[in-house]
């Protein structure tokens, strides 16, 4: 029986973006409904041409960001997505208070979504944040 794994991703972090698409990618690719809501800092990293360094909060964080032998953490989605059907939501508050249009955004993310409608869908789903 698959199940739902419902992530809230709300920092700008390395480190907490590449454990949620890491969990993403794998709870998709397995046969589980994945659905992921990006707002505030993280949502920043999916918007087109954005070229800042995402910080880092310690030193795994750094090895992250210069190994290179570990799929990044926009990769990671983009495969959730494609292998797995993950759903990749931008939160709606967001996308209007950083005045982007959703032509702006990566690909890969879906519909804007409201905080009350992905809730909503979450019932019953194992929620995460990050």
């Amino acid at each position: 029986m698959a199940r739902k794994v419902y992530i809230v991703c709300v920092s700008g972090t390395r480190e907490k973006l590449q454990m949620a698409a890491m969990i993403a990618s794998v709870a998709a690719a397995t046969g589980d409904e994945v659905c992921v809501f990006f707002s505030m800092n993280a949502l920043l990293y999916f918007v087109k041409g954005q070229s800042a360094a995402v910080p880092v909060e310690g030193s795994f964080g750094a090895l992250l960001e210069k190994d290179g032998g570990v799929p990044p953490f926009k990769q990671l989605f983009k495969y959730a997505a494609e292998l797995g059907d993950a759903k990749l939501l931008p939160c709606s508050m967001a996308i209007d208070l950083l005045k982007v249009s959703t032509d702006q955004l990566d690909p890969e993310l879906g519909p804007p979504t409201g905080l009350t409608k992905f809730l909503s869908e979450a019932e019953g789903a194992q929620m995460l944040t990050f």
